[in-house]
This record gives C-alpha cells, structure tokens and sequence, in this order.
C-alpha cells in the first residue's frame, strides 16, 4: 500500500504539471489567436471604434459645413451675383449700342438720301446751265452766220448789179463799133444804152 501511495504520489505531481503545461499551451493558444484576429482585421471596420469615428464624422462634416456656409457659398454666392449683374450690364450696353448704331445708320441713309437730292439738282442745275449756255452761243452764231450771208449775199448782189452794169455799157460800145462798122455812122454807147433800157421797160 505504501509503495502505491508513493507512486500514486509521484504520478499525481506528473499529472498536474501536464495539465496545467496543457492549460498554459491553450491559453497561449487563445490569446495568439484573439490576439492575431485583432491584429488581421481592418481598423475602420472593427466595432469597438465606430463611436470615435461617428463623432469626428461628425465633428469633420460639422467644421465644413460651417466653412462652406461661412466662407465658401457666400463667395461663391458674391462672385455669381457679379457676374450676373455683369452680364447684365453688358446686354444692357450692348442694346444701348445697337440702339445707337440703329439711330447713326438711319441718319446716315437721311444724310445721304439729302446728299443725293443735293448733287441730283446741282445736276439738273448745271445741265441747265450749260444747255442755256449753248442755246446762246447757238443763236449769236446762228444770228452771226445769218449778218455773213447777208452780207456776201449783199456783196453778191452789188457785184452781180455791177457786172450787169459792166455787161451792159460793153454791150452798148460792141453795138456801137458794130452799126460803125456796117454803116460808117458813128453812134454814141451812151445813147444805145438809153435805148436799150427804154427798150427793157
């Protein structure tokens, strides 16, 4: 019996130390794997840290959207409201100068409709002129030509007149030497000629 409870004695511490030597393996086992599954898993995810994370969400949204609202959107708000107004001053301008140039084009198309009447009637005038012009230096030539042919034809007449003349008293002396000559009276061309012209009439 001794020599069993001695055994049994020396068996028994063997026992215990297996055991707890298996106790510490899975126990070193465990905490590698809980330690290796929060080391593997992504930070974001894990659930002990979406409380932290919903709070500077909102902590983050909150501070942009005070600079949105505070700084951002009225300048940018500012920065439309003046380009619109730009864009208005300029299709105002911009109507203002058609406006203008509508006016300026139908003054200019007046202007030259006048400047066209003027130079049509300082035409007619001028055509006017020359053609009374013309009309006179027509009828002092005319009226000249007409004293010319008067002229020679009065120059035409008085030779004509004194060629007769001439033709007559060369006549009246070719009788004369004539009746001399046939019957050896002497007459007078003179009185040949008187008789002739009382002869005439």
């Amino acid at each position: 019996m001794a020599i069993i409870s001695s055994a049994a004695a020396q068996e028994a511490p063997h026992e215990s130390h297996e055991a707890e030597g298996a106790a510490g393996h899975a126990a070193t086992a465990g905490s590698l794997a809980h330690g290796g599954a929060h080391e593997g898993a992504f930070p974001p995810f894990q659930t002990e840290n979406f409380a932290p994370q919903l709070v500077w969400l909102a902590l983050i949204f909150g501070v942009l959207y005070i600079l949105m609202a505070g700084v951002a959107l009225p300048r940018v708000a500012r920065i439309l409201g003046n380009r619109q107004t730009r864009i208005a001053n300029d299709l105002d301008a911009s109507r203002e100068m058609q406006v203008k140039a509508q006016a300026a084009a139908e003054e200019n198309d007046l202007t030259l409709r006048r400047k066209r009447e003027e130079a049509q009637a300082i035409g007619r005038e001028a055509q006017q002129k020359v053609a009374e012009e013309i009309a006179a230096q027509r009828a002092a030539a005319e009226k000249k030509f007409a004293e010319e042919v008067a002229a020679a034809e009065a120059r035409i007449t008085a030779a004509k007149a004194q060629a007769l003349g001439n033709v007559e008293s060369i006549a009246a002396d070719a009788a004369a030497s004539i009746i001399e000559k046939l019957t050896g009276a002497r007459v007078e061309a003179s009185t040949l000629a008187n008789e002739y012209r009382a002869l005439s009439k």
